[in-house]
């Protein structure tokens, strides 16, 4: 079942939900998608829609038109100037998808570890500031050829922001992590496959297919409860030590083992079928899903290092 198109109240988003996938998207191509308070809390209130909801497997995040995220709205970032500070969302009336979860979770772009939902970042042209941010905190990031990001923020004279001095030295390294917020150069999604930045690399005419692709075959082909358990031990690893973290392993396998998702998995491994795991929560509903796709071979561009 497909959902689109504009809802009432959404001004800056679009929300889509089509098999066991959900796509949010930033959605003010006139403006490359920049960063609006109407458009942060659209998103959170999308993303806690997506997390709600147990027909949803899987979120992509896009933007329309031929940008991403251009980063914060210029008129925005000029209210700053005239206030000389800092003006931040008010938190009271924003939704808190993958808050309380952990305590480290619990703050902007942050939250997203907390979702216990895999987020693929479709980064389908220019990502600055908040835009490459938000591309670095979901889980698997994919871009059209030719796209361009940037940290942005050296060249407005403002710290590196949210969180990226502590997420970007984990995604690619310290080195590569301290020469791109330094420098706050642009580099090309070409060069952020050889950074380990993003996964996969597809031409502008393949983009949206492949993704689409991809991500149905996740939300088809993969148990649920493995992906959202798999998830938060990634990072909650971020704050463990190794033992510890072999240790919060090894509490997961009896309750999973005890859970319908690993009998059909097993069963479907017997039978030499594909496995057809149920919505969370709605075990009636074993059996119902079609055929599931399979995980899409990797583009010739691809995988990046780090894969």
């Amino acid at each position: 079942m497909t959902h689109r198109g504009r809802e009432a109240g959404l001004e800056a988003t679009r929300y889509e939900v089509t098999d066991r996938v959900a796509t949010i998207t930033l959605h003010r191509p006139d403006r490359l998608n920049a960063w609006t308070s109407t458009m942060n809390a659209e998103y959170r209130s999308l993303l806690q829609r997506a997390v709600d909801d147990p027909g949803v497997r899987v979120i992509v995040v896009t933007g329309s038109g031929r940008g991403f995220c251009a980063g914060a709205e210029s008129d925005d970032l000029a209210g700053h100037v005239e206030r000389g500070a800092y003006r931040s969302w008010d938190h009271d009336e924003l939704a808190t998808p993958g808050f309380g979860v952990r305590p480290e979770f619990d703050a902007e772009l942050a939250y997203h570890f907390g979702i216990p939902k895999p987020i693929i970042a479709a980064v389908n042209g220019p990502a600055a500031g908040i835009g490459f941010a938000l591309a670095c905190y979901c889980d698997i990031r994919i871009a059209v050829s030719g796209a361009k990001l940037t940290t942005a923020h050296g060249k407005l004279g403002l710290p590196c922001a949210f969180g990226l001095a502590w997420l970007l030295p984990r995604l690619i390294g310290l080195s590569r992590a301290l020469e791109l917020i330094l420098s706050s150069r642009t580099i090309t999604s070409e060069e952020a496959l050889t950074l380990g930045l993003v996964s996969e690399v597809v031409a502008a005419d393949a983009f949206d297919d492949h993704v689409t692709t991809y991500a149905r075959a996740l939300a088809t082909s993969v148990s649920p409860a493995s992906m959202a358990a798999s998830k938060l031990q990634v990072y909650d690893a971020f704050h463990l030590s190794a033992a510890e973290s072999v240790s919060a392993a090894e509490e997961l396998i009896d309750p999973m083992m005890a859970g319908p998702d690993y009998r059909e998995g097993v069963a479907a491994l017997r039978q030499k079928r594909q496995a057809d795991f149920a919505d969370p929560g709605t075990p009636e509903s074993a059996g119902s899903l079609g055929s599931p796709a399979p995980l899409p071979a990797r583009t010739e561009h691809g995988p990046g290092r780090g894969d």
